[in-house]
């Protein structure tokens, strides 16, 4: 058996063998866990990855604590908690590789961490530590490990398999998973790899795009709100219509050039350019009558007055557009307090567009899932498998694509076994 190769040089061994049980392209989240529990299951794997540095998504997540699982996906309806042409999809993985059997390996290996929000799991140190016990459990499956290491042409042959050229030479195995990840974070290192071996065997790929990125605005209707980045609210906010209406109760933030936070980013995987978005700035108060009773006993500033719901700066903002309400409440019109309650429950605007790729901390779309199978991740294509971003399921906020990252690997690398 092959031991774990770090970054950098190989064996002497590896000089020697270059067939193996599995190759794996892709050392993130997915790729890593794969790998490790195809080895720990017997597979001779080799590990393949064209980055100098491993697992930079794992490393910057969670703000460099990783926001590894979340505690709260709904086991009996997992695929609410994703986006994609089929998001039912991922129910068998995430049914079989649940929250809690991550969690078990966290905890074996000693890895101190605490829940932070809606189930959200984060390390209480930093994420090298989800980084190292990926690599631990690599070791303990005898991975072979070549990074940096850069694909070039994958060739398939009948009963034979795949042989892949690559920087440090020709390797070969019957079966090949891919785990390359989306266009997400081109800075360390996102490509479209994985869209393009999907297309060389004629598997369809769902058109990638952005998600949960934040989202940009244009134009004078934002102009009196351009000045208040650094400002985060709690908000409810949707988008869509009937059935495809969505909506969240999270924290806004507001930017230089647009919204971002946890509202925002959520709400971006269901957004579709050219659709509003409907905010409520003070969710669960009846603002129409908390402005009716306060002209009734109060002669303070419409925006004092508003302050009590939303931050002043927000409040200034909105009575700075309106001649007619910047004096006393008890002085305003019915009609115009009215308005201003109006939008404070509902405001609709129309993002112009996202942040793009560079900001997204996720790819949405990918490889189509009717091109897979859901038990097993493998394509259409014999031998060839997709599993994590690169595959068209995206979780929501909070640990659920890194969850959807260890189920479908898991769900692979058992597979792999079984053909053994």
């Amino acid at each position: 058996m092959l031991g774990l190769q770090s970054i950098g040089g190989e064996s002497a061994n590896m000089e020697v063998n270059r067939v193996f049980d599995a190759i794996v392209i892709g050392a993130g989240a997915a790729g890593l866990f794969c790998a490790a529990h195809a080895g720990q299951r017997g597979l001779r794997v080799l590990l393949l990855d064209h980055n100098e540095r491993i697992a930079e998504k794992i490393r910057i997540s969670g703000g460099g604590r990783a926001n590894f699982t979340n505690r709260d996906l709904d086991l009996r309806a997992p695929q609410r908690h994703f986006v994609g042409d089929n998001p039912h999809f991922c129910r068998s993985a995430l049914s079989r590789y649940t929250p809690q059997h991550f969690i078990g390996l966290v905890e074996k290996h000693g890895i101190a961490y605490h829940e932070k929000h809606k189930g959200q799991l984060f390390c209480d140190g930093p994420s090298q530590q989800i980084i190292d016990m990926l690599l631990a459990e690599c070791a303990a499956g005898n991975v072979a490990h070549w990074q940096p290491c850069k694909v070039g042409e994958v060739q398939f042959e009948a009963g034979e398999g795949y042989r892949l050229q690559t920087s440090r030479g020709e390797v070969r195995a019957p079966r090949l998973v891919v785990a390359t990840g989306g266009l997400s974070i081109p800075q360390i290192g996102a490509s479209d790899f994985g869209y393009r071996v999907a297309a060389q065997f004629g598997l369809r790929v769902v058109a990638p795009r952005p998600a949960l990125v934040p989202l940009t605005f244009a134009g004078e209707g934002w102009a009196p709100y351009a000045d208040l980045a650094g400002l985060a609210l709690p908000v409810q906010i949707e988008t869509g219509a009937k059935k495809e209406r969505m909506s969240f109760h999270e924290d806004l933030l507001f930017t230089h050039r647009g919204l971002s936070g946890p509202a925002v980013l959520q709400i971006s995987s269901y957004w579709k350019p050219g659709s509003p978005l409907t905010l409520d700035f003070a969710p669960g108060v009846q603002v129409d009558a908390e402005l009716r009773d306060a002209k009734a006993r109060s002669k303070k500033r419409i925006a004092n007055e508003l302050a009590q719901w939303v931050p002043a700066r927000l409040a200034d903002a909105w009575v700075g557009q309106d001649a007619a309400l910047a004096r006393p409440i008890n002085e305003a019109a019915d009609k115009a307090l009215a308005q201003l309650a109006e939008r404070i429950g509902r405001w609709q605007i129309t993002p112009s567009g996202t942040e793009g790729y560079k900001k997204a901390e996720v790819t949405a779309g990918g490889i189509d899932t009717r091109e897979l199978s859901s038990q097993t991740m493998e394509s259409k294509q014999p031998g060839l498998y997709f599993i994590g971003e690169v595959v068209d399921v995206t979780g929501w906020l909070g640990g659920y694509n890194f969850q959807w990252a260890w189920a479908s690997a898991h769900a692979c690398a058992e597979a792999l076994a079984a053909q053994q």
